[in-house]
């Protein structure tokens, strides 16, 4: 089956969007900066059944900066895991659409997340499993340029490194900004993609919000063999919505009902 993939990025935006002004709190600039990312995923990349999430042989994805859960519920919802009516529940008590993803919670996470910096770890324990058990699943993990500050991500890098994890694909959502500022002027990761091939990563930067790009990044991840990859993605807090885009204080503040009439109404004149 193919799908309209820049129609549903728009969709998701929207969602993320009305779903945190009905929750009232959220992280909607670094949700809107992985839409492309994750709509790549799990519309055109990875092997799933939203019939049998619990499928041996599927595809795992780590949504290792927790926080942007929005983006997450948003795309497995339109991919048919659950009803998105569901999405308007979003933090409410009783829903299982976490803060941040709690996989007995809700079909179709292959883990819990929020603690920063554990989530290619987690990666890597999947990978390795499935080079024991002789499974061909692939594994991704997402993560946040301002995570990629946490030692336990290096660490991991090793691991992934040491044990020729050609099944794992990190992919870090450099947008840029965190929680209260430039990541450059709090802790700067930069050159990324010199770190990561001084690790032993194959690396490929890729404009994180170009479909086409991340198409091609991910195909040459899977032909990658005897070592893990790494796409550097570069992309924009709270793309789509021109007065979130690159601002530290979209990171974790909801629109209030203004603020969401105007960015709706910017996504429908195609400000996607």
């Amino acid at each position: 089956m193919s799908y309209d993939l820049p129609a549903l990025c728009t969709q998701v935006r929207r969602d993320i969007l009305e779903m945190t002004h009905a929750a009232g709190s959220g992280h909607p600039g670094g949700s809107l900066s992985a839409v492309e990312i994750l709509v790549s995923l799990y519309f055109d990349q990875m092997k799933l059944d939203p019939a049998k999430p619990q499928w041996a042989d599927r595809d795992r994805m780590i949504l290792s900066k927790g926080h942007a859960a929005p983006v997450l519920y948003s795309v497995l919802a339109r991919r048919g895991f659950f009803d998105p009516a569901l999405l308007s529940t979003l933090r409410q008590m009783g829903s299982p659409l976490q803060g941040h993803p709690h996989m007995e919670k809700l079909a179709g996470l292959d883990c819990s997340s929020g603690s920063l910096g554990q989530g290619l770890s987690v990666a890597n324990g999947l990978a390795l499993a499935a080079k024991r058990l002789g499974k061909d699943y692939r594994t991704y993990c997402l993560m946040g340029d301002g995570e990629v500050q946490e030692g336990q991500v290096w660490e991991a890098a090793m691991t992934a490194a040491h044990f020729g994890l050609d099944n794992v694909c990190a992919i870090v959502d450099d947008n840029g900004v965190q929680l209260d500022g430039l990541t450059k002027d709090i802790m700067n990761v930069e050159p990324l993609d010199e770190k990561f091939r001084a690790f032993g990563w194959h690396v490929i930067s890729v404009d994180g919000h170009d479909l086409a790009a991340l198409q091609a990044a991910f195909a040459e991840a899977k032909a990658t063999k005897g070592r893990p990859t790494a796409l550097i993605a570069h992309t924009v807090k709270g793309k789509g919505i021109s007065f979130m885009e690159g601002q530290a204080g979209w990171h974790g503040k909801a629109p209030n009902t203004q603020e969401l009439a105007a960015a709706l109404a910017e996504l429908d004149r195609g400000g996607n």
